[in-house]
């Protein structure tokens, strides 16, 4: 039995309806923060939460201005207008970007700290807010992790990587991702996907635990993203996939992803592609390098999802694997090009050099990628 640690959440909350209930797991606190985005608040999303909190006798503020891939200076000003409202909880409601905001709202409000000073793993102090994390998208897993990404002025991803980060209740309710459109179902599903799959080949920290959770999140993503493409109110099929989602989460917060995530990360700090869009684009490439390295791991991923290839050998069956995650990309409503959203050809080298900067992630790819190789790949994507 290999030596290793596990984290995960206190408790999880899987139930329809369950965001208008979440009252009594505040324990008798009485001013919410609801970090949350304009976008969903446009939408109405967050009116029957927020109303039900209130009913519920709690003073409630909400703050919309999240953004995508949230920069310091957003981060920053969601944790002044916690303090200045005098808020003794926060609520992450949203995409990934509302979560990870929610999570260093819920730090700093209570343990003032420089970001700076904090960007890596265990470097916060606490103690933290009461923190609930609620989820509108099945992808990132966000609120099963200990990490809070944050894009830098000088156009990095920044990861604050603490146990603190982790909530008291991670709410999963389908009913709030049934009118999320086609297009970012696809590109969140992807990501999800691609959390789990690099957890289950990670080079560092793979265990028995993450490897059911990585098996079982693959499992429940391949079986459902196509349905609810297909039909966004198919509420069983958004179950599988939020649930799904926070499975890899589970997984890759303790056996952390790699290079696909590696080169992902300079196409939303540079050209603000969505994170799971940007995963999407490299993904095939990558499960292509690292083929000579991961041909036993994709072919266990492979059986997993087909028991027809049990009998076949792993060369078979690996390829088999990269061909549906292939399928996946190729059927769903999104760019497939890096070109596609405005990547230009010579734009490749400088993204190649900022892959390398993202040595945390590629430390951990089952193949040793270089510069040139990065070149390589995204040359492919391109």
């Amino acid at each position: 039995m290999p030596s290793f640690q596990f984290e995960t959440p206190p408790r999880i909350v899987c139930e329809r309806g369950a965001a208008l209930r979440l009252a009594p797991l505040l324990q008798g606190r009485r001013h919410a923060f609801v970090v949350t985005d304009a976008g969903l608040v446009r939408a109405g999303l967050i009116d029957a939460p927020v109303a039900a909190l209130r009913k519920a006798g709690l003073r409630v503020t909400v703050h919309d201005k999240v953004e995508a891939d949230p920069p310091e200076h957003v981060v920053l000003a969601a944790v002044d207008a916690a303090r200045a409202a005098g808020a003794d909880c926060v609520i992450g409601l949203g995409g990934g970007s509302s979560v990870d905001t929610a999570k260093l709202v819920a730090l700093l409000a209570a343990s003032p700290q420089p970001l700076a000073d904090i960007y890596g793993p265990q470097r916060a102090t606490g103690p933290r807010l009461p923190l609930i994390q609620v989820p509108t998208t099945a992808g990132t897993g966000s609120e099963a992790t200990p990490t809070s990404v944050v894009s830098t002025p000088d156009h990095q991803k920044r990861g604050v990587i603490s146990s603190l980060l982790y909530p008291d209740v991670a709410v999963l309710d389908a009913q709030l991702t049934l009118a999320l459109p086609p297009a970012p179902t696809a590109m969140t599903g992807v990501d999800a996907m691609v959390h789990a799959i690099e957890a289950y080949t990670t080079r560092h920290l793979k265990n028995p635990i993450s490897d059911a959770l990585a098996v079982r999140a693959l499992q429940l993503l391949d079986r459902h993203l196509g349905r609810v493409i297909a039909q966004g109110d198919d509420i069983e099929a958004r179950e599988g996939m939020l649930l799904g989602s926070m499975l890899a989460g589970m997984a890759f917060a303790n056996a952390p992803v790699a290079a696909i995530h590696a080169l992902a990360h300079p196409l939303g700090s540079h050209f603000h592609v969505p994170h799971g869009l940007a995963n999407a684009l490299v993904m095939v490439p990558v499960l292509r390098f690292n083929l000579p390295a991961a041909r036993a791991r994709y072919a266990e991923l492979a059986r997993a999802l087909n028991p027809a290839l049990h009998g076949a050998g792993d060369a078979e069956a690996a390829e088999a694997f990269i061909a549906t995650m292939a399928g996946h990309v190729a059927q769903a409503p999104m760019p497939q090009r890096l070109r596609e959203v405005g990547i230009a050809a010579n734009d490749l080298p400088m993204l190649a050099d900022a892959a390398m900067g993202v040595q945390r992630l590629l430390a951990n790819n089952p193949r040793e990628l270089n510069q040139t190789h990065a070149l390589v790949l995204y040359t492919q994507a391109h």
